[in-house]
């Protein structure tokens, strides 16, 4: 299990310097079609996660220059603002807008699912951004750990929830996951909230990221007849201010060699904009093409079977979930 472990992080690693770097986004760009940006969807509804900075800003700046309506789902009122004034001021687009929603408690995401619930207005694009690396093993006052709850649990939690409303824009609808090339290093497990062996933040987002994957397969098997498209994706290795505040070793030791925020949303933007006809539901994509979600040897293709199963936890946690702390805490 060791030397597996070792291969895959190794594996990773060279893979990841050969393909994820910024001077391999410009090689790959060679190869982009620039009419595939070229495209207005002014009339669209689109909901970004996360969109106060970093790759979320540069797709909801992206979407917003481009016509779209953009509602941008942002944890902390005045850091939303300041995005939202900047989107406004830079695409001339009024029409892009804030909710405020910790998306580390189910009960938020409930509260901002019925609220917007009640505007009534179809959902063509809704892109799950919003994620976190902690370090340090932090449970939510809902009493999940907090990677967990904000990767993996908000993720499904506002997919599950905004279906309805994706629903009634089919069969134009799609859900546009960011995931990480982190998950390569990671097979699907069972063990969603770390509990067995020593707490690490790092190798916790990567089995994140991972079930981000898995269950987007699962979205599209799921819900292939409802008119929506399911697919995920990773931007790279992006400078980023949560990159910079959660690998900071990884953030200097790769300086100069990291994507920009732009570079890092252009395959989330492609994939917003592309008929369906072109793109696979259930699909990972990496530099608007679709990628592979396994590297060779590595051996977690077979560990996606396991996917029924957590689908079938996270219905339950979303079901049952209560208060059941007063404030966040950390152990």
């Amino acid at each position: 299990m060791f030397l597996l472990k070792t291969w895959r992080v190794t594996a990773f690693g060279v893979y990841g310097y050969l393909n994820f770097t910024r001077n391999a986004f410009l090689e790959h760009s060679k190869k982009f079609q620039p009419e595939d940006m070229q495209i207005s969807i002014e009339g669209k509804n689109c909901i970004v996660t996360g969109a106060n900075s970093g790759i979320g800003f540069a797709a909801a700046e992206g979407l917003a220059s481009r016509g779209a309506t953009v509602y941008m789902v942002c944890r902390n009122k005045e850091r939303g603002e300041a995005a939202l004034s900047k989107i406004q001021s830079s695409t001339g687009n009024p029409n892009v807008h804030l909710e405020i929603c910790d998306l580390s408690s189910v009960s938020e995401i409930k509260s901002f699912s019925s609220r917007f619930s009640s505007k009534d207005v179809p959902v063509h694009v809704l892109i799950n951004n919003a994620g976190l690396i902690e370090n340090k093993r932090v449970t939510t006052f809902e009493g999940f750990e907090l990677n967990f709850a904000v990767n993996v649990l908000g993720t499904d939690a506002t997919t599950e929830l905004m279906l309805p409303l994706l629903e009634k824009a089919a069969p134009d609808a799609r859900v546009i996951t960011v995931s990480s090339g982190g998950m390569y290093a990671a097979p699907l497990t069972t063990d969603l909230q770390f509990n067995d062996g020593k707490f690490d933040g790092v190798a916790q987002y990567a089995r994140n990221k991972r079930v981000q994957v898995a269950l987007t397969e699962k979205w599209a098997e799921m819900y292939k007849n409802k008119g929506i498209g399911f697919y995920s994706m990773h931007p790279g290795w992006a400078e980023t201010p949560g990159v910079a505040k959660s690998l900071p070793n990884f953030n200097q030791r790769l300086s100069g060699k990291l994507r920009t925020s732009e570079e890092g949303a252009d395959t989330i933007i492609w994939l917003a904009l592309q008929p369906k006809e072109k793109l696979v539901s259930g699909g990972f994509y990496f530099d608007r093409a679709e990628a592979p979600k396994h590297l060779k040897f590595a051996a977690t293709s077979q560990s996606h079977a396991k996917i029924d199963s957590i689908a079938d936890t996270l219905r339950s946690m979303l079901v049952s979930s209560k208060l059941k702390y007063s404030s966040p805490q950390s152990k």
